[in-house]
């Protein structure tokens, strides 16, 4: 089989996924080259996968591979540069969320794919999880009626790394790293719909001295066809991750828990390896999660991106939905920062959207 081949911009805890995804559930893949800031990290990668190739310099990357996709997965600064740069040389790009950290730069990124003629493929994971996406389907089928609410959260103890912390670099708190999640989740539900308005209130509660940005949040987001949206976000709940929705209709409605239903009750005195994704002790009780990257999405998204690349579909997700979510964002750290509703559409000339909330703009 002629398959695709790959370039991953990234060597952390994303790649990780995306990498297990491609080996073992999409065979049209190969990953030939993998990028890192420091080599070292970029070579360990390659030996830990089997990469023909690594780099520490984008533009070497794109000049010496025949990667015709780019799957970005650093950090959101880069985002914008990394992309733009692979649009120009005409590689179609998978990107991790968010899409960038301002409008400015998601505008700028949009445009320079559509100049030269690539996709920008948002890799919002949530759109393609199994239960959410039966969850999801039984709207369709009509077996709530007709939706009037959403809900979904996601919450864990904090990220991996320090950049996340640093708003300088991720242009936020949890609203960038998860929040992104439940507001790409509520659009894909309700087809698209436009947004009216946005509510949200944060605060930094547990790792106040780590960093300026929210570790806790909760927005309000209300769409023009009436449905009312709850996205709950935090750093500062303990246990390990918490992922999931809730689907109010006129005539049902649907729970869906991403990882605690998809694992196995486990008591251990002593503790033992990994257990789930951001659970800091596996002593006492815990929930031991099997086929993780499988369950909250990412083969899925992967395997319908390259398939989009080989036979020139339209994605299901794109830059467009990612940069949707963004301004959504930015509406919620101005209501945050207000502490009053914000009405989209939304913009405003600031250098990361948590300015909005850290020095409000009355």
């Amino acid at each position: 089989m002629n398959r695709t081949k790959v370039a991953i911009i990234g060597a952390g805890f994303i790649s990780d996924i995306h990498l297990e995804s491609y080996h073992r559930f999409v065979p049209e893949a190969e990953v030939v080259a993998v990028y890192a800031r420091n080599i070292d990290k970029a070579r360990a990668f390659a030996d830990k996968y089997s990469i023909a190739k690594w780099f520490d310099d984008v533009d070497r990357l794109l000049a010496e591979t025949d990667a015709e996709v780019i799957d970005i997965c650093v950090p959101n600064y880069l985002h914008a540069e990394v992309c733009i740069k692979a649009a120009k040389t005409k590689k179609h790009i998978i990107i991790e969320k968010p899409l960038a950290v301002t409008l400015e730069e998601a505008d700028e990124m949009l445009a320079v794919c559509e100049e030269n003629n690539v996709k920008l493929m948002y890799a919002e994971e949530l759109c393609f999880a199994p239960k959410y996406e039966r969850a999801r389907s039984l709207i369709t089928e009509g077996a709530i009626g007709d939706v009037y609410m959403l809900k979904q959260s996601e919450k864990h103890s904090g990220p991996h790394t320090d950049w996340f912390y640093d708003i300088k670099l991720a242009g936020g708190g949890v609203l960038m790293d998860m929040g992104c999640h439940a507001l790409g989740w509520f659009r894909w539900v309700l087809n698209h719909a436009k947004v009216k308005d946005v509510y949200a209130t944060m605060g930094t509660v547990f790792h106040k001295g780590r960093t300026q940005g929210e570790d806790n949040a909760v927005v309000i987001v209300e769409f023009e066809n009436g449905v009312t949206c709850v996205a709950e976000s935090s750093w500062a709940k303990h246990g390990g991750m918490d992922d999931r929705c809730e689907i109010y209709g006129t005539g049902g409605v649907v729970y869906a828990d991403l990882f605690m239903g998809n694992s196995a009750l486990t008591y251990s005195r002593n503790g033992y390896g990994y257990a789930m994704e951001k659970a800091d002790t596996s002593a006492g009780w815990t929930f031991t999660i099997f086929e993780e990257a499988f369950n909250q999405g990412y083969p899925q998204e992967l395997k319908h991106f390259i398939d989009c690349v080989r036979n020139d579909k339209t994605p299901l997700v794109t830059g467009k939905d990612g940069r949707a979510v963004l301004e959504i964002i930015y509406a919620a750290y101005a209501s945050a920062g207000l502490g009053k509703k914000v009405a989209l559409p939304f913009s405003a000339q600031v250098e990361k959207p948590v300015d909005l909330w850290l020095n409000p703009q009355k």
